[in-house]
């Protein structure tokens, strides 16, 4: 294998080699924002399944009829 293209590959290496420690990094951050997001809509929803449970909705929802009908 002449020098040259042997030179060519190992550019080629390691450039994959950047890009894949790139997204890996990447991943990683996406991993730890759905693990935060995850908790924050379970948060919510024990929130929320509190306050139906407390009977104070108060939230008019598609053909229920207001509570002063």
């Amino acid at each position: 294998m002449s020098d040259t293209r042997l030179q060519t590959l190992e550019e080629k290496v390691a450039e994959l080699l950047k890009t894949t420690d790139e997204l890996s990094d990447v991943i990683a951050r996406q991993e730890r924002e759905i693990a935060v997001l995850t908790h924050r809509v379970q948060m919510l929803m024990s929130r929320e399944g509190e306050r139906d449970a407390q009977g104070g909705g108060g939230i008019v929802l598609g053909d229920e009829r207001p509570p002063h009908y």
